[in-house]
């Protein structure tokens, strides 16, 4: 047995490796650059292209391009017309975005429990948690794994309810084939670093509904128009007349991370592929381990991942999960845990929430660990996080 490095052994690699990082080359630069030395640097031509780009790319009718995903959350529930009184449901086991966005317009998450197997959202949850004040349902694909569209779709019909799709993970993941992006009503997209492709930060919101195409652009611009035909006040003047006809936000995108996202567009299928070679891998390795349980896929979704997430079977364990993070972090293998439950937040349990509301959710909260996935790992990369995880899991085993 070798013996860990927290215990004075040697780790199994010299330098440090983190769970996501980004992948910037010379084109990318290149199309920044020439960004930064045009006329626009916002509100120009870049953000169109990336607009029309997403739009092709997922199928959706319509994209809006913001300052980030937590922003393109926020803008879905303005266009949901989601407000004080209103209910929206979602997943406790995300980014404090995914619920904090119903706050900002002074509605109350309600938490749904997630599937023991797949850690997405339970469609079964979602019914038993709606009321007569429910608007919305916030559905993350969480990881990068495809929610259950078929049945929420049907369960937001039945009631009347605006279906958003939290997909800040899954950009390039297909449900039936189709892409993410023109399933739900409204598609919020993340472009943070550890994301799939990234512009720095950004996000996007795609959807094939044209109102509520028009009531993001107006959420996402200070409500503010140019458009004649939505003016409501004075007459159209000239082509530097404009109205504010909504209380609206700055949450527009520059064009230099406009020309990123662009950039890194071109690029997506080869990332998209190196993320999927990856985690076979990491399937492989795992999936006689007893002392790991692995995510498991709906099969109608065919998954980019974002996380890769292995499940301590602490029971199988003489250690606890913060134990085993330290010993993969002295190997030189960084992990990072996603996610702690939202309401087990001081501010959501000022707000009255309390621990215990989801079980499923806190339970495999106890085990998960993201360890590293992004397509510059190279293959000795890849060889070094399994035999950390391997090494780890023979010192502690019981």
């Amino acid at each position: 047995m070798e013996k860990l490095a927290i215990n004075g052994g040697y780790p199994v690699r010299s330098g440090k490796i983190y769970y996501g990082r980004q992948w910037i080359d010379e084109s990318d630069i290149y199309e920044v650059t020439t960004v930064l030395q045009s006329d626009y640097i916002t509100c120009g031509p870049k953000v169109d292209e990336m607009e029309r780009n997403l739009e092709n790319y997922t199928g959706a009718k319509y994209a809006v391009a913001v300052s980030n995903g937590t922003a393109g959350l926020h803008c879905a529930c303005i266009a949901a017309g989601i407000g004080v009184g209103d209910e929206v449901i979602t997943t406790p086991l995300t980014f404090a975005a995914s619920a904090n966005c119903a706050l900002y317009c002074g509605a109350r998450p309600v938490f749904a429990d997630v599937n023991p197997e797949t850690y997405n959202i339970d469609p079964e949850s979602i019914r038993v948690h709606i009321t007569e004040k429910t608007k919305a349902v916030i559905a993350v694909d969480f990881t990068g794994q495809a929610v259950q569209h078929r049945e929420i779709r049907d369960i937001c019909d039945k009631h009347n309810l605006i279906f958003i799709e939290d997909a800040a993970h899954a950009i390039a993941t297909k449900y039936n084939g189709e892409q993410i992006g023109s399933l739900a009503d409204m598609t919020c997209f993340s472009f943070h670093p550890v994301k799939t492709i990234t512009g720095g930060e950004g996000g996007a919101v795609t959807t094939n509904s044209k109102e509520l195409y028009k009531k993001l652009i107006l959420a996402h611009n200070h409500g503010i128009t140019h458009d004649e035909a939505m003016m409501e006040g004075a007459p159209h003047e000239g082509s530097w007349c404009y109205e504010e006809i909504s209380l609206g936000y700055n949450y527009r995108i520059t064009d230099f991370q406009a020309a990123l996202i662009v950039s890194q567009m071109k690029k997506l299928d080869k990332f998209v592929s190196r993320r999927k070679e990856i985690v076979k891998q990491y399937n492989e390795a795992f999936s006689e381990i007893q002392e790991i349980i692995v995510q498991k896929e709906i099969l109608e979704s065919d998954t980019c991942r974002h996380l890769y997430i292995i499940r301590l079977n602490l029971d199988r364990l003489n250690c606890t999960r913060r134990e085993f993070f330290d010993a993969m972090s002295a190997e030189n293998v960084q992990c990072q845990i996603h996610y702690i439950p939202v309401y087990w937040f001081p501010y959501y349990q000022r707000l009255g929430y309390r621990k215990g509301l989801c079980p499923n959710a806190e339970e495999i909260y106890k085990g998960i660990m993201s360890i590293p996935l992004y397509p510059r790992m190279t293959e000795q990369d890849v060889r070094d996080v399994i035999h950390a995880v391997k090494k780890v899991v023979e010192n502690y085993r019981k």
